[in-house]
């Protein structure tokens, strides 16, 4: 039988439905490493422009090319962390990035920066995946 990775809320931690706060990687599972993700198209051009739901959503689907590339989706992911430049809202972003998790809650950091690489990204995500046989 195939151990699947374990998502943990350790009693004494804080709950959120929206994340656990830990990963266990069975032994023999494949991880993947994704570098950070943004809202470009695949010519490199920029996704909405100064919208923070555009941008995330056009992020996440580029997570989840790169997650399928690798033959994961987003119920393999084992570590999230979101890159938001300061002062964005992030109540405009959250429930895009919720849907595209499609109920999947692996550990998250969201760090606010003062910008990202690509000139008027305002979220970038990077990731690890873990896939069991």
């Amino acid at each position: 039988m195939t151990q699947k990775t374990a998502l943990l809320r350790p009693d004494g931690l804080v709950h959120s439905p929206a994340f656990t706060h830990i990963a266990v990687v069975p032994p023999g599972a494949t991880t993947i490493y994704i570098g950070g993700q943004n809202a470009v198209d695949s010519d490199g051009q920029l996704i909405g422009a100064g919208d923070i739901a555009a941008q995330t959503q056009r992020t996440m689907h580029n997570l989840r090319i790169a997650l399928a590339a690798a033959g994961a989706t987003v119920h393999d992911l084992v570590m999230l962390t979101i890159c938001v430049v300061d002062g964005v809202d992030l109540t405009q972003a959250y429930p895009v990035a919720a849907a595209a998790l499609e109920g999947a809650t692996p550990p998250v950091v969201v760090m606010r920066v003062a910008g990202l690489a690509v000139p008027g990204a305002l979220v970038e995500v990077s990731a690890v995946a873990a896939v069991t046989s």
